[in-house]
């Protein structure tokens, strides 16, 4: 593990921003950074019988795991976008598997569940529907993070990345409910997974109000009752994607959940296993609606292509008719034109006014017909 550890600090180096201080005695790690760089560790604490214990100033994960180990209870460790230097003294101190660490530190993961012989690593997907006056060509529907987590026997840590799906709210709520967290890291496992499916079940209803509108968009009638000229067929696009983004995030997610709800493990408790079930029937609740706004959004997008090329074909229809009835008094002024001495009625006195009546009858009548057709 060291000479893997080794490898990785020579070929990925640190933010510049950040002094660490490894203590290879004790695994515990010196957080002296810039002024202006917050720490990685957002919240650190001990929990026993559900409760959170008072200390007089923040543990650091090496004092908080002492104390589990001598008193019991397990600790709970929340870290935010940590490089590599700043998680490889906690990855040491709990005996954190390499791969997991490396994809910890990585983020960019696919949801997932990895068993190891002494902790669980998972990895969700977090959404957050994002809110705009007008979907537009360019909109950005929907952001992702992750949250990392890997739970042991007396220990559970978190790893966020992105912007959006922090769990200070929920651990709050969870230290108000000691009775539900005096389960151990499995229930805070669970409240996690609850709370990233929760905020499918948001997303996917905000979606949903989108894809109607462009619907509505799509097949109400046009101008004077006529074909729809549909919508710009980039937004229609830029919601698809979206919908995939949020796809790769919930079906990945379904088989882990499944298995943390149906098969016996070692780290989770019983009593919580039972509840993992709901949370697999929400994701799979998800997961069917995600996969309509795809096939739907697939049939808005084709309906709106048939509905520009229909009235494209309108238009056709409108410049040909026209041009036909035009043709008419083009066609008698051209053979007027000609100025020949021998034509019929060129000395009448009421010839021009017979060729403008006749020219002007056989327009209306083509003009008529093609009205009837539809043609105009």
């Amino acid at each position: 593990m060291s000479m893997i550890r080794d490898l990785r600090a020579a070929v990925r180096p640190t933010r510049p921003s950040v002094r660490k201080d490894i203590r290879k005695d004790t695994g515990a790690y010196d957080t002296t950074r810039d002024p202006a760089t917050p720490s990685a560790v957002v919240d650190c604490a001990v929990y026993r019988d559900g409760i959170r214990l008072a200390t007089p100033q923040p543990l650091t994960p090496h004092e908080a795991m002492r104390r589990v180990r001598r008193d019991g209870g397990f600790v709970w460790i929340g870290l935010h976008e940590p490089t590599e230097g700043e998680f490889a003294g906690i990855a040491r101190e709990f005996g954190l598997h390499p791969l997991a660490v490396e994809d910890a530190v990585q983020a960019h993961q696919r949801p997932k569940l990895e068993r190891y012989d002494d902790s669980l690593f998972t990895v969700f997907k977090t959404i957050h529907y994002v809110e705009h006056d007008q979907l537009t060509a360019t909109s950005e529907v929907v952001e992702t993070g992750e949250v990392m987590c890997f739970t042991g026997r007396d220990f559970f840590i978190t790893v966020r990345h992105g912007g959006q799906g922090s769990l200070r709210a929920l651990r709050h709520r969870l230290e108000d409910d000691p009775e539900l967290l005096s389960n151990g890291p499995s229930a805070v496992l669970h409240a996690i997974a609850d709370h990233v499916v929760d905020g499918y079940l948001a997303v996917a209803d905000a979606l949903q109000d989108d894809i109607d509108e462009v619907e509505t968009e799509v097949f109400s009638p046009g101008p004077r009752g006529g074909v729809s000229r549909g919508v710009d067929s980039a937004r229609i696009y830029q919601l698809k994607r979206e919908v995939l983004e949020f796809k790769r995030a919930v079906s990945p997610l379904l088989r882990p959940m499944q298995l943390l709800s149906e098969r016996p493990m070692r780290l989770i408790d019983p009593d919580i296993q039972k509840y993992f079930r709901d949370v697999a029937d929400h994701l799979t609740r998800v997961q069917e609606q995600v996969i309509g706004f795809d096939e739907l959004l697939n049939s808005i997008l084709q309906a709106n292509l048939a509905q520009a090329s229909v009235a494209q074909n309108e238009d056709m229809r409108k410049i040909t008719s026209w041009a036909a009835i035009f043709a008419v008094p083009t066609m008698v002024a051209g053979v007027y034109g000609m100025n020949f001495q021998y034509m019929p009625e060129l000395h009448w006195r009421y010839g021009y006014p017979l060729i403008l009546s006749v020219t002007a009858a056989v327009c209306l009548g083509i003009h008529r017909t093609l009205k009837r057709n539809g043609w105009l």
